[in-house]
């Protein structure tokens, strides 16, 4: 299969559109499909340097990439310039043809994507749209207001699409009940390679708790949306060390939120790798997850899960089994979970064990080849559209 996967976000942007959208490009080239990536263009401070015959010298941003990458122009968004919004561009259209793609895959469709949806159409090729992130939750969060028009906006996105895979059955109930039509689930993967417990590095437990703190730690975007001011409470248990991994706007008013927390900036690939197998609680706090790839990491990581009872963890932690789940926005309850679990380091192990083994089958190559499956659906029920 020829495949153009357009994406909202690709690396070296660091968030779960440009995860995802990297392990899906690398599965499908390791199954011996064809994929092209078309992406909003980088930084400048990414951009790549090529030789006369166009190839990528150093390490610029595509230069790792498993196939092509298409970049279309881009502007930083106003406020938090990690984020990057593609300008109208002739590039998608263009680079979905010149592919000659068998199906186009829209990786959380909202600006590119909609264009990626709009030349598939006018082209006649099926799109598979991935839903990743839950814009109405971001549109509560930063103005207050604009919940419905922004589900308005997703179903229009989403109804286009051949079929639209959720990550979550929570994100599945939530499109179908908002009218998106032909919503299946796909999950996503983890790497239980680079992620697992015996990574545990007592060098870095030592750099975080000289004391011998319990390290109860947090992974992703310092952004408002995901409420990481909900750890202040465990920041005050005794014996409790709060570690903070990751980088945004947030920042600054967190580092004030949170006395006495570690900030350690973004992290990534086999450095993360230790820092999650050497926490001994891995707390989330974000509300607003469609499925949540750091609670899997920490679990493949053998580390016990606290995080909110909504969206996407509530299909990854078993509760009670390998972490707990607390009520969404409650600094109380998250408090509390924390400090349960501090209290017994015999629950702690065991939560860290069932966690290790429930995400053991949940690798890149099993769902990649689910995803294969769902292209492969699409197409079938093209051609007996066609036939017909």
């Amino acid at each position: 299969m020829r495949v153009v996967i357009v994406t909202e976000s690709f690396p070296p942007d660091v968030n779960g559109v440009a995860h995802c959208a990297l392990q899906t490009a690398r599965h499908l080239v390791d199954r011996g499909h064809v994929p092209l990536v078309v992406a909003p263009a980088t930084s400048p401070k990414f951009s790549t340097e090529l030789d006369q015959g166009g190839a990528p010298i150093g390490t610029g941003p595509d230069a790792l990439a498993p196939c092509p990458v298409v970049r279309v122009p881009s502007l930083p968004l106003p406020g938090y310039p990690q984020v990057r919004v593609a300008l109208p561009s002739r590039r998608v259209a263009a680079a979905i043809t010149e592919h000659r793609a068998d199906i186009v895959h829209l990786a959380s469709p909202f600006i590119l994507g909609v264009r990626g949806m709009a030349a598939a159409a006018r082209l006649g090729i099926p799109a598979v749209a991935v839903y990743q992130t839950d814009l109405a939750g971001y549109a509560r969060t930063y103005m207050g207001a604009g919940e419905a028009a922004a589900w308005r906006r997703i179903r229009s996105v989403h109804a286009a699409a051949d079929r639209t895979l959720a990550p979550s059955s929570a994100a599945l109930h939530d499109l179908e009940a908002h009218g998106v039509p032909r919503v299946q689930l796909w999950p996503r993967g983890v790497d239980t390679v680079r992620f697992r417990p015996d990574l545990r590095d007592e060098a870095i437990r030592r750099e975080l708790a000289p004391n011998g703190e319990l390290i109860v730690g947090y992974v992703g975007r310092l952004a408002p949306e995901k409420h990481v001011e909900l750890l202040a409470g465990a920041c005050g248990l005794d014996g409790v060390r709060v570690v903070v991994v990751g980088d945004g706007p947030s920042e600054t008013t967190l580092r004030a939120a949170l006395p006495g927390a570690v900030f350690l900036g973004r992290r990534t690939g086999d450095e993360l790798a230790r820092i999650f197998a050497s926490l001994d609680v891995f707390v989330h706090t974000g509300p607003f997850e469609t499925f949540c790839q750091t609670v899997q990491e920490a679990m493949a990581s053998g580390v016990p899960v606290v995080a909110p009872a909504a969206g996407g963890p509530l299909d990854l932690v078993a509760h009670g089994r390998t972490g707990l789940l607390v009520p969404p926005g409650d600094a109380a309850a998250f408090r509390d979970a924390v400090w349960s679990l501090a209290a017994d380091p015999v629950l702690r192990a065991a939560y860290g064990a069932a966690a290790r083994t429930l995400v053991e089958g949940r690798t890149w190559a099993a769902v990649g080849d689910q995803l294969i499956g769902h292209y492969a659906d699409v197409l079938a029920a093209r051609k007996t559209v066609v036939a017909a």
